[in-house]
């Protein structure tokens, strides 16, 4: 392997989850000696030092939280979602981004306003959070709110307001404008200074600028809404094109019923696999029809694509083709014209698809195919695959012609209609041997081997069965049906 690749690899492997949990371990043992220290601290409120000790211990208690919560947040990852999201940030990136507005945890800043004469004095980071000149006075508690947001204004008065007349202490967030017009989010904490009456005289507190940290927890909560969002919409088109699928499809659960009955009549059973790695229903579809003249219309086909476009436009194409059958259509002419009609569609879809036309007084298959795989027939214990007719890919050329076939079957004969998606891909090359044939694909080679089981069963329901418990639980890319009918006597 080429050492850029396992670079890049080894840059992509996700942090250990062990080693994330230990981090969480440690931040929370900090955060509980914080605590004690917090509370040995005292609280009368008359020594600067000491006011200045709790606060710090209240900033780093509130700071462990948050990164509490975004270890937890590294751990659990985010929520699974079926469609692929903007990448995010690499870390080179967000360095970029700490570099240009500071880290997520900035600089603290500290204040306190003498009530009595009206002095104010600042942190120098206070004035860097605030963006003003350190050699500018310090502004007064009336003049703070001037560097305040518009509508974060009546906030901050109501908790100086609070916090001067009633003690409390202050801890919440406003949003200030610097002078160069950058919005930042501020949280304060403050909190009064009584003299021995229990007046009020000064007010001081620490203010930190979170503006970073606000940013970061709305992208995740914006991205976890359109994961939610997305996933959504895929349930609800999911939901339609299940729907759409089981009102147009023949039922498949139990045999196929057919009116006609007498010689040569089939006995049909049909399946459908969804793929077991998308969520989105495909346009594999299989039909059993009854035309008016008693011959029996059978087809598969499969159009390309997922969701609710592709699924509709199966049931166009299904529509199309039953309806050219009851008109009469032979199959090699009824390809011919479902290649226009996919050729004349608003969205542009390839398909592929085997027509079959079944004469039940002669036992004769009349059979048509656009890039599909052929039918399969099985008899007295051996299978093959029947020779196809030209024919390519519905919708990949105007005015394609499509060439027919005859098949003489018998009674007791089996035949097996599939799409591609029905053998997955990388099954079977060491079960070849168990085909007794040395050519086509190991789809069909896998089938195939199934014939001395279909020769001892006794419906088409049991030999359907027998295709699902064989390629059923396989992992498949790609949704698949089979259709199976059985010729009587």
């Amino acid at each position: 392997m080429p050492s850029h690749l396992s670079a890049d690899r080894s840059a992509a492997q996700p942090p250990r989850r062990g080693s994330v949990d230990a981090l969480i371990s440690q931040t929370r043992q900090l955060r509980g000696e914080v605590d004690a220290v917090r509370r040995e601290a005292p609280s009368d409120g008359t020594d600067p030092q000491e006011r200045w000790q709790r606060a710090l211990c209240n900033l780093a208690m509130r700071q462990l939280n948050d990164l509490d919560a975004h270890l937890a947040q590294l751990r659990d990852g985010p929520p699974p979602f079926p469609a692929p999201l903007p990448a995010a940030p690499t870390t080179t990136e967000a360095v970029a981004a700490a570099s240009r507005h500071g880290s997520l945890l900035s600089r603290v800043g500290s204040a306190e306003w003498n009530l009595l004469t009206d002095e104010a004095g600042w942190s120098g980071e206070l004035y860097q959070i605030l963006g003003r000149d350190p050699v500018a006075p310090a502004l007064t508690l009336d003049e703070l709110p001037s560097l305040v947001l518009d509508e974060d204004r009546v906030k901050l008065t109501s908790m100086v307001t609070d916090c001067l007349i009633d003690a409390k202490p202050i801890d919440g967030e406003f949003r200030i404008v610097r002078p160069d017009g950058e919005v930042r989010a501020v949280h304060m904490m403050a909190e009064p200074v009584l003299d021995a009456d229990g007046s009020t005289t000064s007010m001081w507190a620490v203010l930190r600028d979170v503006s970073e940290l606000r940013r970061s927890q709305r992208t995740v909560s914006e991205r976890h809404d359109s994961l939610q969002h997305q996933r959504h919409l895929a349930q609800t088109e999911r939901r339609i094109a299940v729907e759409l699928q089981e009102s147009v499809l023949p039922p498949w659960r139990g045999a196929l019923r057919s009116p006609h009955r007498g010689p040569g009549t089939l006995d049909l059973a049909a399946h459908y696999l969804p793929s077991s790695t998308g969520a989105l229903i495909g346009g594999d579809w299989y039909d059993a029809l009854e035309l008016p003249d008693g011959q029996m219309l059978l087809s598969v086909g499969d159009l390309t694509g997922r969701g609710v476009t592709v699924t509709s436009g199966m049931a166009m194409l299904l529509g199309a083709l039953r309806g050219m059958a009851m008109a009469g259509t032979e199959p090699g002419q009824l390809m011919s014209w479902l290649n226009q009609l996919l050729d004349t569609t608003v969205q542009p879809a390839l398909g592929s698809a085997v027509c079959c036309r079944y004469r039940p007084e002669t036992r004769t298959l009349s059979w048509a195919q656009a890039g599909h795989p052929a039918p399969l027939l099985f008899r007295e214990g051996t299978g093959r695959a029947l020779t196809a007719p030209d024919g390519v890919l519905l919708g990949a050329t105007s005015g394609a012609v499509y060439g027919q076939a005859e098949e003489a079957l018998e009674e007791g004969d089996l035949l097996l209609l599939h799409t591609d998606g029905l053998v997955p891909r990388q099954w079977g090359s060491s079960r070849r041997a168990e085909a007794g044939s040395e050519a086509g694909t190991a789809a069909v080679q896998g089938l195939l081997g199934l014939a001395p089981r279909f020769d001892g069963a006794r419906t088409a329901q049991d030999c359907v069965r027998m295709v699902v418990e064989e390629f059923g639980e396989s992992e498949r890319a790609d949704d698949a049906c089979v259709l199976i009918a059985r010729v009587g006597s």
